[in-house]
């Protein structure tokens, strides 16, 4: 018998107007594409856009796209509902990236976490609005100019509006690591500001 709260799939005509769960729920349980369709109308710009930024080059990222949408495609059945279906692609999306990225030798030491001497998070804070307040082109310059596991973190917290907790839980890192990774990140966005934007410019 089938459950109640289980979406009924007989027909994929109003599949744009489920939300994720329904539509992995009925691909799950009709194998019928058109459910997928939406999930990747939905998401594969969102997608696309992070690629370029972690990538920095459009014909890899559009690569990445597909690339990415396989493994989603084929790992569905592993998605457990114990985060949003968004923070779930992002996860993909990003450890596929630093993937590519690692193997292209660059940002040799993207997923250092510094855990050697580990930073008391209550010094030197830097605000938050050091950052909001930066002129857009600024911003950009700065974000350019951090390594991508710094302009990824930073884009997740402030752009996406994540939560330390969804961070860590995309990332598979711990809270502390994340609030460590933002820390740092934010230091190095303020050092780079620095030197491209002294006072009086």
């Amino acid at each position: 018998m089938e459950r109640s709260d289980e979406p009924v799939c007989l027909e994929t005509t109003t599949s744009k107007m489920r939300s994720d769960v329904e539509l992995i729920q009925c691909f799950m349980k009709t194998q019928e594409s058109a459910y997928f369709d939406v999930l990747y109308d939905r998401y594969s710009t969102k997608v696309y856009a992070k690629c370029l930024t972690l990538l920095r080059d459009e014909t890899r990222a559009q690569d990445a796209v597909q690339d990415i949408f396989t493994k989603i495609f084929l790992n569905l059945s592993k998605f457990s509902e114990r985060s949003k279906f968004s923070t779930w692609i992002y996860s993909i999306t990003y450890n596929y990236c630093i993937d590519l990225i690692r193997r292209s030798k660059k940002d040799k030491n993207l997923f250092a976490d510094e855990i050697e001497n580990p930073p008391d998070l209550a010094d030197d804070e830097i605000p938050d609005k050091e950052l909001l307040e930066m002129e857009i082109d600024r911003l950009k310059a700065v974000l350019e100019g951090l390594p991508g596991s710094d302009r990824a973190v930073l884009l997740m917290k402030y752009q996406e509006e994540l939560q330390i907790r969804d961070i860590a839980l995309a990332l598979g890192k711990t809270e502390s690591a994340i609030k460590m990774k933002i820390k740092r990140a934010k230091e190095r966005a303020r050092a780079i500001y620095q030197n491209l934007y002294p006072p009086g410019t």
